[in-house]
């Protein structure tokens, strides 16, 4: 096949390969480790040491997120999900938290996979945009997480 000028397809950007390798690499480190104590502690190490590497910003929103997701859905268990904090319950990502960084957005986002209980009639959201985490905004976020899971 050859190409033309008017082919736009460029192919994965460089932040979603990153994101794929990622998970692989999360993946080959998860069949490792052999208790499921193990597991879960090393992934939640995980999740910790990569907030702690996010922009200032990003990791602060991260923090807050963290400890709102795990103080109302203790249910759910942090791991990496493609280089991001996931929650998952049942070894299945219920909610995820993206960094602004990651793919270069203007905003962090956290979003909910299809496991998450959210359904409200035919149309709801499953990601919500973040600027800032206020206190009114820890408040959504469990209220969210807690129907997530319920």
């Amino acid at each position: 096949m050859s190409s033309t000028e008017n082919d736009t397809y460029e192919g994965f950007t460089a932040e979603e390969r990153a994101a794929m390798k990622d998970h692989a690499q999360e993946l080959r480190t998860a069949a490792r480790r052999s208790s499921r104590a193990d597991k879960a502690a090393e992934a939640e190490r995980d999740v910790l040491a990569k907030i702690a590497q996010m922009q200032d910003s990003d990791r602060i929103m991260a923090e807050r997120v963290h400890a709102v997701i795990t103080a109302s859905a203790p249910v759910l268990a942090p791991k990496l999900w493609y280089g991001m904090p996931a929650y998952a319950r049942d070894g299945k990502v219920v909610c995820f938290f993206q960094s602004a960084g990651k793919f270069k957005a203007r905003y962090a986002t956290l979003g909910f996979s299809d496991q998450a209980k959210l359904d409200e009639g035919t149309m709801w959201a499953a990601g919500f945009a973040l600027t800032e985490v206020t206190a009114e905004v820890e408040a959504r976020i469990g209220a969210l997480v807690k129907q997530a899971v319920s």
